[in-house]
Order: C-alpha cells, then sequence, then structure tokens
C-alpha cells in the first residue's frame, strides 16, 4: 500500500525503512529530515491518491494536536489518519469524533518496540472503526512480528491499552531496579550483576527482554558509573494511576513506580528533611549538617 509518514524521529524513521522493506511506498514529511519527500502536509497530501492514508509519529500534545487541525482540511470522504504517538486516549476519543464530522477514519494505534522496532518488529494496539483498522492492516502486519498487532476496540482504545502497558513498564523496570540495588547493597557476597541478569534469562520467572536489555546494560557499564540515577517520566505512567484513580481500581505498584521517578529527580529530598528533623524533635536523634553551598 502507499502511505504518508509525518515525523522521522527514532522510530518514524524506522518504522518506513521496515514499511519500504516489505515493499510499501511510503510518502514522508518532518520538519528537519533532510531525507523527507515532501517540504509540507500539504504537498504531502497531494503525493498520495484516495483513499489516502497518513500516519504521524510524532510528540504527544500540542504537536500532535497542531498536526491534525491542519492536516484535516487537506484530507477527503475515506481518507484516514493514524496516531501513533502515545496521545492520551481521551484525546484520540476527540479527535475521531472530529474527523468522523468530516468523513475522515481515525485511528490510534499504541506503538511499543523502542529502537528494536526496525529488526524485532512493532507490537501495535489499534483502536478505531473496523473500516479504518482494516484500511491500515497491510501496513501493521508489516510493521509487527508475527501476532503482534490487533484492533483492541473502538476510538481511544489503541491509545488506553498502550498508556496501560507503559503503566506496567514502569512498574516491572522499578521492580528490576530495587531488586538489583539490593543484590549490590550486600558486601558480603560481591555479585556479580552482570552474571545474575544473565542467569535469570534461563528458566527464571522473572526473566524477560527488560532483563536481557538489564545485562546488556551491565556489560557495558558493570557499576553503571556512566549513567545518572535521573528518571524521566513521558505521562503514560501519570495518565494510568490519574484513570485508575477515577475508576477506584487499585494500582499501588504502578503508583509507588512513578512516585521513584520523581524522588529520582531531586537533589535532596525536603520531605527526608522533614523525616530526620522529627525523629531529631521528638527523639533527640542526631542529625547530619548539610553541606555549604558553593559561593556563587
Amino acid at each position: 500500500m502507499k502511505l504518508g509518514m509525518v515525523g522521522l524521529g527514532r522510530m518514524g524513521g524506522n518504522m518506513v525503512e521496515r514499511l519500504r522493506r516489505d515493499g510499501h511506498e511510503v510518502e514522508t514529511y518532518a520538519r528537519t529530515a533532510p531525507e523527507r519527500t515532501a517540504d509540507s502536509l500539504v504537498e504531502l497530501a497531494t503525493q498520495l491518491e484516495q483513499p489516502r492514508v497518513v500516519w504521524l509519529m510524532i510528540p504527544a500534545g500540542a504537536p500532535t494536536e497542531h498536526t491534525v487541525q491542519n492536516l484535516l482540511p487537506l484530507l477527503e470522504d475515506g481518507d484516514t489518519i493514524v496516531d501513533g504517538g502515545n496521545s492520551n486516549f481521551r484525546d484520540s476519543i476527540r479527535r475521531a469524533a472530529v474527523a468522523k464530522e468530516k468523513g475522515v477514519l481515525f485511528v490510534d494505534a499504541g506503538v511499543s518496540g523502542g529502537v528494536w522496532g526496525l529488526a524485532e518488529g512493532y507490537c501495535i494496539m489499534a483502536g478505531g472503526e473496523a473500516e479504518a483498522f482494516g484500511t491500515v492492516e497491510p501496513a501493521l502486519a508489516s510493521l509487527a512480528p508475527e501476532g503482534g498487532y490487533a484492533h483492541v476496540g473502538p476510538s481511544g482504545a489503541g491509545h488506553f491499552v498502550k498508556m496501560v502497558h507503559n503503566g506496567i513498564e514502569y512498574g516491572l523496570m522499578q521492580s528490576y531496579a530495587e531488586g538489583f540495588a539490593l543484590l549490590r547493597g550486600i558486601d558480603d557476597f560481591e555479585l556479580d550483576l552482570q552474571q545474575i541478569s544473565g542467569l535469570w534469562q534461563h528458566g527464571s520467572v522473572v526473566r524477560g527482554w527488560l532483563l536481557e536489555l538489564l545485562e546488556r546494560a551491565f556489560t557495558e557499564d558493570p557499576g553503571l558509573e556512566g549513567i545518572r540515577g535521573y528518571v524521566e517520566d513521558s505521562g503514560e505512567g501519570r495518565w494510568t494511576v490519574h484513570e485508575a484513580i477515577e475508576s477506584a481500581v487499585p494500582v499501588p505498584a504502578i503508583a509507588l513506580a512513578l512516585f521513584a521517578r520523581f524522588s529520582s529527580r531531586e537533589d535532596e529530598s525536603f520531605a527526608a528533611k522533614v523525616n530526620a528533623a522529627l525523629r531529631n524533635q521528638f527523639g533527640g536523634h542526631a542529625v547530619k549538617a548539610a553541606e555549604a553551598k558553593a559561593a556563587e
């Protein structure tokens, strides 16, 4: 099939390459990519024949909103927009409704696979009307490994499933992080963390791809000395916890994993200072003096 790709970053660029390898014709647009085939959304639309399919792989929020608003007037009845970014599922429901008023189909596609997707394939969770899913299914089949894509429900369902997927990812990563911190914290054994992360991949109930990646990280830097312990979050974990609160569904592991990421960004925890001050006040426990700040 022929389609247009907007966004040629780490994910979009590799997806274009994988699609082209499988025989699809892909026209491209990205503001800063010299390898693009179009210099604007207008030109991209003219490079495609009806029914057009335009796939967005751009940051969620304002960039996606701006692109959808500018793309819709360029499309016609029966054309399809695929949002493959990490948009909030409520935004996807709204955008699908707006697109439908103009006769344009809309697919919200949660995409997982990262930089490994080019070689291994992408797991794709698609939401939207059955007609829209059918239109883009040939591309999905090329992008995903066998069994790696599905129509998971109506508009918004794809990004909702991807949101929860990323929330689970937070919890898994935090469990590995805490476990290996404890392994490293016992001085008596001088454990080889690279060895253990490799060992657990064979028959262990905690084996998995994240553990394979952790072994790779320990192989490259056994003590992770070159990495600062600062962990960002891209929003999906916050949305997962928010939706859990709204639905009264307990997700303590995911919530604590999110809060652990917040804690990683503090040079010094004010909450810990409060704890130390209280212990000193009620029990006379010693406190450590704060280090003097360097003169500006």
